[in-house]
């Protein structure tokens, strides 16, 4: 089983959050998981990143991989808090 972490679409038409879940890389983008981790909501002014980065950094530590949208997010999320 590959599991990745990657972004679950929530919310209505037009205003979309996203939930950032550890899951199976067969399972559909919407459908079961293993672990959620935390939210995105791409309206906020800050960034909208709200994450568990104790789990996330223990899932990529089992060999978990971040989806290329998700990787983008964690890469600014990570320079703007050095930054800070």
């Amino acid at each position: 089983m590959a599991v990745r972490i990657r972004l679950q679409r929530r919310g209505s038409k037009k205003r979309a959050f996203y939930a950032v879940v550890a899951a199976d890389s067969q399972m559909p983008r919407d459908g079961r998981f293993l672990e959620k981790l935390g939210t995105f909501d791409p309206h906020k002014e800050a960034g909208g990143l709200d994450l568990d980065m104790d789990r996330v950094n223990h899932w990529l530590s089992v060999g978990a991989q971040p989806s290329p949208p998700l990787a983008k997010l964690l890469k600014s999320g990570t320079e703007a808090a050095a930054q800070a």
